[in-house]
């Protein structure tokens, strides 16, 4: 039984390096047996690794049929919705987190999706392409043209991107409406930044918790 039991710890070890990486620091943040709520679950990579290696109580929310379809064919529960219409069937408190990786610059009332999140969940996971990475100030300073990073890979005209943000700009609307900064990974690749994050990463994954208490700092930012 030992064996069999290292042989599945080895094979959920080998699943989760073939995760993205921002896959990958997720999975990391989020407890075991717990309940999550993936706003813009995509095909559900995500949460079913999360349920496979972490038993987690998992609930997906997507848009987009083709990946609902998807989910399906996982076994996930998926429900199709649009999140910009917040989460209103939800009570207070009813997941213990709830992720927003790679939707928020898709959105466009992103305080009240933040707070609408931090309602129904204990703590928020918020992951985003860093629009100030070097790469993209270099090809819009010389060349004139809207940046495409590893991050960024679509054109202008059809990305689904309706907001451009960098680390400092979420940073920043962190302290400004309060909400504190429990971690912050700034991955370049599988790589973590340790320093000038705003000029170095490719993307940014923020887990968050409701109003900060007087005299709690944030999670350090070097700006630049």
């Amino acid at each position: 039984m030992h064996g069999r039991g290292t042989g599945t710890a080895m094979a959920t070890e080998i699943s989760i390096k073939a995760l993205r990486p921002d896959h990958q620091v997720i999975f990391g943040m989020i407890a075991p047996d717990t309940r999550v709520l993936d706003l813009g679950c995509g095909t559900g990579d995500l949460i079913e690794r999360l349920m496979v290696g972490k038993n987690v109580w998992v609930q997906g929310i997507e848009l987009d049929e083709q990946a609902i379809v998807e989910c399906v064919r996982k076994g996930l529960p998926v429900f199709q919705s649009d999140i910009e219409s917040g989460l209103t069937e939800y009570p207070d408190r009813s997941f213990d987190y709830v992720i927003l990786n790679q939707s928020l610059q898709e959105v466009r009332k992103v305080a009240f999706l933040l707070r609408e999140a931090l309602r129904v969940g204990e703590r928020v996971i918020v992951g985003f392409p860093n629009f100030a990475h070097w790469s993209a100030r270099i090809s819009l300073f010389f060349k004139g043209r809207a940046p495409m990073t590893p991050s960024l890979p679509n054109r202008w005209y059809d990305t689904p991107n309706v907001r451009f943000l960098s680390v400092s700009d979420f940073s920043a609307s962190c302290r400004e409406i309060g909400f504190r900064v429990e971690q912050a990974h700034f991955l370049s690749g599988h790589k973590q930044i340790a320093f000038w994050p705003n000029l170095r990463a490719h993307s940014v994954v923020f887990l968050l918790s409701g109003m900060k208490k007087e005299g709690t700092g944030d999670a350090r930012e070097e700006s630049c």
